[in-house]
């Protein structure tokens, strides 16, 4: 937690007024402060990120097909499954880990009606690009920016690009609200159509216009995510000390490759993410893995082993490897390490020297 007074005098707040769902004030300054921050018209606060593609993907009127990256989080497709639209899994670029925008070109159809990108690691897609196939093609592009929050393009904030964008508040990201998400857009449309969505289609105090869920962020959540919000400026620096004290005690590890931020652009340096060669390193990614878990570091293999190879998807794409050849060479070589305020520099260091020690063991 950034400021657990600043919490807490919110909390107090929210007690003292017994107002604690429904489109609170809280959660109003919360999406204030998201629009002003980003520089966006319209930030629609959700119960979390996985609701919010949901109900994005609905009032942006997809079906059909939508095509997506295989190399990210499982709800990114599960929340167009779930809505009955097929997830078309798409490649990946191998150097930035994003959709690769020459292959969703391959994969247009007459049943596509969108185009969902990923910010993967709060590194933006090759937005100009896709925007261009989406124009030519007469497809909705929206993105998935759960990693992305404070993260720019060509100097803009992630939020304003496409159709929409979607972030995620969710415990594990850096700016969080121990749950929530949020839909941003300029389009006052679509504002207008999520927020109904959101409220179980409610416009005004008792009129029910549309089908809608209950996709509300809570009052105390909105209170987190503004007490983080205000202390931006102090977690991106944390991040960004702990992403150059891994980037100096990993160099020169044979077979270790630090996945690098572009520091030209705006960063939150959530993750550090490191590919590996087995080969060069002398053991395998889950072997490593193994070993750094077994001595009490927090590394993941992300983003294994690839959505088209979970359910509900695998038993109906048995093919469909053939085709995401980069996104399974990255599934077997990806491996995050811990980050953040909870990690300190000794931490890191001997994080560091276990993956050293470790290699051609």
């Amino acid at each position: 937690m950034a400021n657990r007074e600043r919490f807490l005098e919110l909390m107090g707040e929210i007690l003292e007024r017994r107002w604690f769902s429904n489109d609170g004030p809280v959660v109003r300054d919360f999406e204030s402060a998201i629009s002003r921050f980003l520089g966006v018209k319209h930030c629609i606060a959700t119960c979390n990120a996985t609701v919010a593609l949901e109900i994005a993907a609905k009032a942006l009127g997809l079906e059909a097909e939508v095509i997506v990256p295989s190399f990210t989080f499982v709800a990114t497709a599960h929340a167009l499954q779930w809505l009955g639209i097929t997830p078309v899994f798409c490649d990946v670029d191998p150097g930035t880990h994003n959709i690769d925008p020459a292959a969703v070109e391959r994969l247009i159809t007459s049943r596509s009606t969108g185009i969902l990108g990923v910010h993967l690691w709060g590194t933006p897609c090759e937005i100009e690009v896709l925007q261009e196939i989406a124009d030519r093609h007469e497809l909705a592009l929206f993105f998935d920016a759960a990693h992305a929050f404070g993260c720019t393009y060509a100097g803009e904030y992630v939020g304003r690009f496409g159709r929409c964008e979607i972030f995620s508040f969710h415990a594990t990201k850096f700016l969080h609200s121990f749950e929530g998400g949020a839909i941003t857009t300029d389009d006052d449309e679509l504002a207008e159509n999520a927020r109904r969505m959101r409220n179980f289609g409610f416009e005004g105090y008792d009129n029910v216009v549309s089908a809608g869920i209950n996709g509300k962020m809570s009052e105390p959540c909105a209170a987190m995510g503004l007490t983080n919000l205000e202390c931006i400026e102090g977690l991106v620096e944390s991040n960004r000390q702990s992403y150059r004290a891994y980037c100096a005690g990993l160099e020169g590890i044979p077979g270790i490759r630090v996945v690098k931020y572009d520091e030209r652009e705006t960063c939150n340096f959530q993750f550090v993410v490191l590919e590996l060669d087995s080969e060069a390193f002398g053991m395998s990614r889950d072997e490593l893995v193994d070993r750094l878990q077994r001595c009490g570091v927090l590394a993941r293999k992300y983003f294994w082993p690839g959505v088209h190879r979970m359910e509900a998807y695998r038993s109906r794409l048995s093919e469909a490897s053939l085709s995401l050849s980069n996104t399974e060479w990255l599934a077997e070589r990806v491996v995050t390490l811990p980050a953040g305020t909870a990690v300190d520099k000794d931490e890191i260091s001997g994080i560091c020297s276990l993956i050293r020690g470790s290699a051609r063991d």
